[in-house]
């Protein structure tokens, strides 16, 4: 007998896995809310979940960086609502007090 015999072929390769279309977007839309640009981050994560849906394909990464956008969104709106409240406020304090510096309560407000 020869060891000819004895070789078995060998196993099957594996395919290469495939690559998920919008996978990579909605990875970065995951990152930008965090660095400031929520909206960014909204909008390539609905174009990645889109790319991600047209191939029958899950694109957790995308979910996520929608989700994200959208409460950076509102967060940067409540902030944003926040700071014309108290700059308004201080504008109207400065109205009725004039101009100086004045003591109200225990702050201070400079009035130009």
């Amino acid at each position: 007998m020869s060891n000819a015999s004895n070789l078995q072929a060998p196993p099957p390769a594996y395919p290469a896995p495939q690559a998920v279309p919008g996978k990579a977007l909605g990875i970065v839309s995951v990152i930008l809310p965090f660095v400031g640009f929520g909206l960014i981050g909204l909008i390539l994560g609905i174009v990645g979940r889109s790319q991600s849906k047209k191939v029958g394909a899950k694109n957790t990464p995308a979910v996520v960086g929608i989700v994200l956008g959208s409460i950076s969104i509102v967060i940067g709106l409540i902030v944003t609502v926040a700071i014309i409240i108290g700059i308004s406020a201080v504008a109207s304090q400065c109205q009725q007090l004039g101009p100086g510096t004045h003591q109200v309560g225990s702050t201070t407000i400079t009035c130009s």
